[in-house]
């Protein structure tokens, strides 16, 4: 059981990794940004005025949710 949990926590944190170096990489790059859509999508709300900003990404939010969730359960349908 503690040795499951300890390769799960391992993959997800070297593919934390992985991911996150990707997006450094891509960042500084310029010409290859893998994240200019999010954070624009048709649900994410954006409230500027002189002396207040709010930013709502509710869009975001929910295709972030979907992504997620579609990865766990596969996760957990191939790993048991």
């Amino acid at each position: 059981m503690t040795t499951d949990i300890g390769k799960i926590v391992t993959i997800t944190g070297l593919l934390t990794v992985l991911i996150g170096l990707l997006l450094i990489f891509s960042e500084k790059s310029g010409s290859l940004n893998l994240l200019n859509w999010f954070g624009h999508l048709p649900l994410d709300f954006k409230v500027e005025k002189e002396n207040f900003r709010f930013y709502f990404p509710m869009g975001s939010s929910i295709a972030l949710s979907i992504l997620l969730s579609t990865l766990f359960y596969l996760f957990n349908k191939f790993i048991r």
